[in-house]
């Protein structure tokens, strides 16, 4: 019945999630999420929550999370906004800021929602191409824009650029926002959040999903000049007045607070990025500099398709991407337990 819909559905591209796939004893390294639990600190505020006042409606404007992330990056409560995820604030943002006469620019290989949302939203998208190592060069965005957006480090290339090259660019391109989406720079990388009080066309979002053990529960957040907040609010306001939930925004406070388990998480992570990094070159991958939880490899002589198809069937599961043929030999593998990784560099030694 599909002659029931909007015509411009017809027309959308939807953006593919990685695979969650419901196999037993599977060694699951496809969907960046963290190894670790969630803090206990998180837990229990999660249950305190529950048992509290469910019947009620929460905190339309969730203050308390809101004004634990102001304090956490030394910002105000008027410069930081939430959302059912970084992708829904992501997606507000493309609302706000990006329907312009002029093209948002972001790079031919990147977070593939971006250019789902250009069609939502209709907003005209440039995509700007990766050096030949997989490089994004913010020289190449000085350009007519109605929006720059990029992942800092780029997923999922897992490449990091120095906060001196984005304030560069803030400093060029003074008309547009730009959008720094930092959902893995807690692993390697220095935010851009400490340039929000400089530059008013500054966006930066991040989540909880990653480096907080906090998948699950679904929460993100943009920080940037109360003027860039005040419209991601009335998009918000204009769509859904309580996209998070009483336990959400409890989980989410606690996992701010309690820094010294994020430390442990973050650390633990970086390390074990180090060795399967390591261990990945000596069985002849060529491996990207990573500052993410995931890793992105292509062998020197193995196909990459064969390589995720041989693993698949031992119940190892890493992301392969068909698309496009510039990264089609390489896979994306999530930085997991050491008892994972173990389990991976078997798996790869048998196929090579």
């Amino acid at each position: 019945m599909s002659n029931l819909w909007s015509p411009r559905v017809h027309e959308l591209k939807p953006y593919v999630p990685g695979e969650q796939p419901k196999m037993a004893r599977l060694v699951k390294l496809n969907t960046n999420e963290h190894p670790m639990p969630p803090s206990p600190k998180v837990v229990a505020a999660i249950t305190q929550a529950a048992t509290d006042s469910l019947q009620l409606y929460p905190d339309p404007e969730s203050t308390e999370l809101r004004q634990t992330l102001a304090d956490y990056y030394q910002l105000s409560i008027d410069e930081v906004f939430v959302g059912n995820g970084s992708d829904e604030v992501l997606a507000h943002a493309f609302q706000a800021f990006f329907q312009q006469d002029k093209p948002l620019l972001f790079p031919d290989i990147s977070y593939s929602f971006y250019p789902v949302y250009c069609g939502l939203y209709q907003v005209t998208p440039k995509q700007v191409p990766l050096d030949e190592n997989l490089a994004i060069h913010l020289q190449d965005y000085e350009q007519a824009n109605g929006g720059i957006i990029f992942p800092n480090p780029n997923a999922p290339t897992g490449q990091l650029l120095p906060l001196e090259a984005i304030e560069k660019l803030l400093q060029k391109n003074t008309q547009s926002v730009v959008l720094v989406d930092e959902a893995y720079i807690d692993f390697g990388g220095e935010s851009a959040a400490k340039l929000v009080p400089k530059y008013p066309n500054l966006l930066v979002v991040q989540t909880l999903s990653k480096s907080r053990s906090l998948a699950g529960l679904r929460v993100g957040f943009a920080l940037g000049q109360q003027h860039l907040i005040d419209a991601l609010v009335r998009v918000k306001d204009s769509f859904n007045s309580y996209p998070l939930d009483r336990l959400a925004q409890a989980g989410a406070k606690a996992a701010f607070e309690d820094e010294a388990y994020f430390q442990v998480g973050r650390t633990a992570i970086i390390k074990e990025r180090e060795r399967l990094t390591q261990a990945l070159i000596e069985l002849g991958f060529n491996v990207l500099p990573s500052a993410a939880n995931f890793v992105f490899a292509s062998h020197k002589t193995q196909a990459a398709e064969a390589l995720a198809l041989g693993l698949r069937e031992q119940g190892i599961i890493v992301r392969h991407f068909k698309q496009p043929e510039k990264i089609a030999n390489y896979l994306r593998i999530t930085v997991g337990t050491s008892e994972q990784t173990d389990a991976l560099l078997a798996g790869l030694q048998s196929l090579l």
